[in-house]
């Protein structure tokens, strides 16, 4: 690799999109075991599928690594560990802790595409970095992972927090996996979580949110109309509320069962529906009682998208609002819900109370969206091009489902 290859240039501060992941991966920031290369089909508009490694570690609870290594926390927390070339099945309600194929190779430094200057100590044989600020990155599960009430969480080594990676981050990424409610089996390979990159990290302000939905409507009513100024919910993002208003016998969410049999992640649209899930009708009431630590499917109430020039997360909303998780993938890629003219789409909320029975009734919000500018356009974005799941969805259980 030549010398003027090994350098990256950001002139904006955001997401950074498929285009420039595909560029990291070839300068192996982005990297993987010798026997894994990426794929072409791990890259997303604006993140990069992970996939599970070769072997996983029974353990006896969760942790951060802080101080230390995962691998010396797995040395000391390890009750056994078996190999998933094959596959394997992880039980419900045990914690995994599992190697994934890619590393990270963040720079440790930047040139300052204003000033000219190093900020840091640039390494021998490292990336040029030219951008305002280092590389950082952040992990979610991805949508299915979430709608099997699977949770998941990337560790890196010497972190003190799950899912976000500092810059300068040389090493392995390791998967905690905890399958909740359905025991599941997995295979080396397989991608339960995804990865973006973000330089610097700049949530779009509220205000700007209001400009751009008064010419480029980012939410959609019951009614499938652009959200009226008036009535749009925004601090730190955009709020949203759920659905539980229907016609009588319509479906509006859906309750896991319990004591089932294991979910094979290789079997898309496989399984029956009333095997593994409890229908909830709606009620004249719009309202409805969450047992405690049950878990719920529902939908929002409004219609979202996201258009090309933005990324978006769902948040939880302040837990002073109830003793509440309300999802586990909260990542939107650039695209979801399509254009204008397609009115958006709804968000699935994963739903799970706490501790105490707690009363949901329709229209109440539950959570809020947090939209990142990309640094450029997605050379793709979310859609039928590119076989997306849940295009145009409305209430909709994984893809593993029939």
């Amino acid at each position: 690799m030549s010398t003027t290859s090994k350098e990256v240039h950001l002139r904006t501060k955001g997401v950074l999109p498929v285009q420039k992941l595909k560029v990291l991966r070839d300068l192996e920031i982005l990297d993987s075991h010798p026997d894994y290369p990426i794929l072409d089909n791990q890259f997303q508009p604006n993140s990069l599928d992970l996939r599970l490694g070769e072997v996983a570690y029974r353990v006896r609870c969760s942790f951060l690594p802080e101080n230390e290594t995962v691998d010396e926390k797995i040395e000391r927390l390890s009750q056994y560990s078996f190999s998933l070339k094959d596959g394997a099945v992880l039980e419900e309600n045990c914690v995994y802790i599992i190697p994934l194929l890619e590393k990270l190779n963040l720079p440790s430094s930047h040139y300052s595409i204003n000033q000219g200057y190093t900020n840091g100590q640039p390494q021998d044989g490292e990336v040029q970095l030219h951008a305002l600020e280092n590389l950082s990155a952040k992990a979610n599960p991805k949508s299915s992972t979430g709608r099997l009430d699977v949770f998941t969480r990337v560790i890196t080594d010497y972190s003190h927090r799950f899912e976000e990676i500092a810059p300068g981050y040389k090493g392995n990424l390791y998967l905690e996996v905890v399958p909740k409610s359905f025991s599941v089996k997995v295979r080396t390979g397989q991608r339960l979580n995804q990865l973006r990159i973000r330089h610097g990290f700049e949530v779009v302000p509220d205000q700007d949110l209001l400009r751009i939905h008064s010419s480029d409507p980012l939410l959609f009513d019951e009614n499938i109309k652009p959200v009226t100024m008036e009535q749009i919910k925004v601090n730190q993002g955009l709020f949203m509320s759920v659905q539980l208003k229907g016609k009588k016998g319509e479906v509006i969410g859906y309750k896991a069962k319990k004591h089932n049999n294991f979910i094979d992640l290789e079997n898309i649209g496989h399984y029956e529906v009333d095997e593994y899930w409890e229908p909830i009708y709606a009620q004249e009431s719009k309202q409805f009682i969450l047992e405690p630590e049950a878990f719920y499917i529902f939908a929002s109430k409004e219609r979202i998208r996201v258009p090309a020039n933005l990324a978006c997360e769902m948040m939880a909303y302040d837990t002073g609002s109830g003793e509440l998780r309300t999802h586990y993938a909260g990542f939107f890629d650039s695209g979801f819900g399509g254009s204008i003219e397609d009115k958006g789409a709804r968000a699935v909320l994963e739903v799970r109370s706490h501790d105490v029975p707690f009363m949901i009734e329709d229209g109440q919000t539950l959570f809020s969206m947090q939209f990142e500018p990309n640094t450029e356009i997605p050379e793709f974005i979310y859609g039928t091009e590119i076989d997306s799941n849940y295009q145009g969805q409305g209430l909709k259980l994984g893809k593993h489902f029939k």
